[in-house]
């Protein structure tokens, strides 16, 4: 279909692009990560990309990481195998949690005891009964946490956010959202290094209150894969779709969970599936009416690596992926009619009355009506992973409130959890998502 308008993103007055700004000598924050892996080592970079933010320290189970920390942030750099060795610190202001999914309660909550601010991986928690001890123990010490799905901060989901409010595409009654992957890689089967030993990994130190067992590096290396250290796809992907459709909506959460999936594929001794699909009843809250969720992610995808949403509207849909597409098509302004089983009377008592009601028009050139489709397009090169660092960072020098902070990051996590207690369960849960707890 033809694009009638096309709109870049930073046109909108509503949404300004970040411009980094000079920052004061005494308003530097240093900053440690915790768990300096993939994602902790990506956090670290949009972290240290924003002015005045400096990593001063380093903390993960596994030696070869510490040691790549310093090849990439300095030699000076304080490492150490033991988190509690950063909190006791008192030169950081901030760290990143970015360690296995069963470790982020704990070390969040001893951060924010500690005077720190926290910038901890998704999902919040592994396990929903922590979710609400997070969010006391921030409510209680005054410190910022935000959560770490950067779609929160995104500027594509921002405009996705006005357009659904302006009553774009009309009514909301069904969204639509995926994940599809395609490689090994995207199925966390992440290399392991060849001196994954004993002595250069703490082992105890990585599995916590995980259950007991002998030294297995896979198990580290590849974590997403089992339920003692991680939460599956539904930890891993779900809760990313449900922060940005609960941004985009403005919905709390849904009132009931339903999942169903397997392992189709990556059969590696994982003990999640590759392949999971939700369904969730949402209620209307405020202004938005109720609606339905289907959500699907594939490890298992062989055509194509992809993510997205699709709001399904009464006058029309808005895709969201890396930009948004709202598409409208003209509704027929005529009923229509099937009278083929009314008796031949009937038929011509029928039409002649619709007739009467619908009169016939002729067709002209004018009076077609085109189908209607505008694009906005983030400006090339954007990063929502820099907005949403950047967002924390602010937040961090200046006290306001964040968006994706305890609250919001259980009413996430909540629905994902429930979605893989409902797959192993084989039953539905009802959630309350103002409550954020379990019904029944």
């Amino acid at each position: 279909m033809p694009t009638t308008r096309r709109h870049f993103l930073q046109a909108s007055t509503a949404i300004p692009l970040a411009v980094p700004q000079a920052v004061a000598a005494n308003d530097h924050v240093q900053i440690a990560t915790i768990g300096i892996g993939g994602m902790g080592s990506e956090d670290t970079r949009s972290a240290t990309a924003q002015p005045g933010v400096k990593l001063v320290a380093a903390c993960d189970v596994y030696q070869g990481r510490l040691r790549r920390a310093r090849e990439v942030w300095g030699n000076d750099l304080f490492v150490t195998r033991d988190y509690r060795e950063i909190l006791n610190r008192k030169d950081i202001d901030a760290v990143i949690v970015a360690t296995p999914d069963h470790w982020h309660a704990k070390i969040a909550i001893e951060a924010m005891e500690a005077g720190k601010d926290v910038y901890v991986e998704k999902p919040m928690v592994q396990r929903i009964a922590d979710g609400a001890k997070v969010a006391e123990a921030q409510k209680r010490t005054g410190r910022i946490l935000q959560v770490g799905s950067q779609r929160v901060s995104s500027i594509v989901y921002r405009k996705a956010k006005d357009l659904l409010e302006a009553g774009v595409i009309g009514e909301l009654n069904l969204v639509e959202a995926w994940w599809d992957r395609n490689s090994s890689i995207g199925a966390w089967q992440y290399s392991i290094p060849p001196d994954a030993t004993p002595e250069n990994i703490d082992w105890d130190g990585f599995l916590g209150s995980a259950p007991k067992r002998g030294f297995e590096p896979m198990r580290l290396f590849r974590w997403r894969n089992y339920k003692d250290y991680g939460t599956g796809v539904a930890g891993d992907l779900f809760v990313h779709l449900f922060s940005g459709l609960h941004y985009i909506t403005g919905s709390t959460g849904p009132s009931r969970v339903y999942a169903t999936g397997g392992l189709r594929f990556w059969n590696d001794g994982r003990d999640v599936p590759d392949v999971m699909l939700g369904i969730y009843d949402y209620p209307a809250q405020g202004k938005m009416p109720a609606f339905n969720l289907a959500l699907r992610v594939n490890f298992v995808n062989g055509a194509s690596e992809n993510s997205g949403f699709r709001f399904v509207g009464t006058e029309g849909t808005m895709a969201v992926a890396g930009g948004v597409t709202v598409t409208r098509v003209p509704r027929e302004t005529e009923p229509g009619y099937t009278i083929e089983t009314f008796s031949e009377a009937g038929q011509k008592e029928f039409l002649k009355q619709y007739k009467k009601q619908y009169p016939e028009v002729t067709p002209t050139a004018d009076g077609i009506q085109p189908n209607k489709e505008e694009r906005y397009h983030a400006p090339r090169g954007y990063n929502d992973h820099l907005d949403h660092h950047r967002v924390f960072y602010e937040a961090v020098r200046s006290r306001k409130p964040v968006v994706e902070d305890a609250v919001f990051g259980l009413r996430a996590a909540g629905p994902a959890l429930l979605s893989n207690m409902s797959q192993n369960d084989g039953r539905f849960y009802e959630w309350d998502a103002a409550a954020m707890r379990v019904k029944g």
